[in-house]
């Protein structure tokens, strides 16, 4: 009897660490490709800034070789011609001050990519990003938002009932049910977005270049997933960001949407407009593709 349960409390353990294993190596590769996405990045400026400059020598070296060349004896009209010259060697000089200032800036927002796979931005418990790393992104698309317009949203996930769940299992069962939610948040995201733990059993899933129809319709297909997948059900509460948003008011009117999903029961995602909020509404069309996507 003693030997069965032994053999049984090993095959449990194996398989444990197999399944444990297995997140850790598709987190790995999740991780890999984003990496080398920046590298391609960094790759690109590099070689931009790179050939600039070797534009920029052979003009340096043409008019050495013109300067050396002329003496004092030498035509009004050759004097034209070196200027004329001097004006286009500045003119590449000029574009390529422009070309590094904005190649430091493209530098600095991949920079922060890679920072967001070292562990002071990562959740001991789940794996997926901290405050710190989900500051650090919000940081980032305000600064693109700024700049080049460029529109992103998110959405706060919340577990339903999730005291119950502690009350009734355990704190590590409960600590167990954050572990899978997620993994599987992060297994259902784009490659472009980011999830992050913002606390307790609060999770942000922040969505680079989406519009309020994009990331409604994503995140109502998160929470279905969830909700055919794990013992528990999320409520979610979507923003867009705005050209007068901060991290703080963006979060805070997410918040407010995820306080009418709780209010009008549970287990649906509400964005908020600016102004109010409403219930996402998914056309049945769009909804039959999100189930098969």
């Amino acid at each position: 009897m003693a030997l069965a349960v032994v053999c049984a409390l090993g095959y449990w353990i194996g398989r444990q660490q197999l399944r444990m294993g297995n997140e850790l190596l598709s987190r790995s590769r999740r991780e890999l490709k984003r990496a080398k996405a920046v590298a391609c990045e960094l790759e690109k400026i590099a070689w931009t800034v790179r050939q600039s400059l070797a534009k920029h020598h052979a003009s340096i070296a043409r008019f050495k070789d013109r300067l050396g060349k002329l003496s004092g004896k030498q035509q009004q009209a050759d004097w034209k011609d070196l200027c004329r010259e001097v004006e286009e060697i500045l003119k590449p000089t000029l574009q390529l001050a422009t070309q590094m200032a904005n190649a430091y800036d493209e530098i600095r927002q991949q920079s922060a990519n890679l920072m967001s796979f070292t562990e002071v931005r990562t959740d001991p418990l789940t794996g997926v990003n901290n405050r710190r790393g989900l500051d650090d992104a919000l940081a980032n698309q305000f600064a693109l938002l700024a700049r080049y317009h460029s529109v992103f949203s998110l959405t706060l996930f919340d577990v339903d009932h999730f005291k119950s769940v502690n009350d009734r299992e355990g704190h590590l069962h409960g600590d167990h049910v954050l572990q899978e939610l997620a993994r599987l948040l992060n297994q259902s995201i784009r490659e472009t977005d980011l999830v992050a733990r913002y606390g307790g059993e609060e999770f942000v899933v922040l969505m680079p270049q989406t519009d309020r129809a994009g990331a409604c319709q994503f995140s109502e297909r998160l929470r279905e997933v969830v909700e055919s997948r794990l013992e528990v059900t999320i409520s979610g509460g979507v923003a867009i960001a705005g050209e007068n948003d901060t991290a703080e008011s963006l979060i805070a009117r997410a918040d407010l949407a995820l306080y009418s999903a709780k209010i009008a029961g549970r287990n649906r995602v509400y964005f908020h407009n600016g102004e109010a909020t409403a219930p996402v509404e998914v056309e049945p069309a769009r909804a039959a593709e999100t189930a098969t996507g």
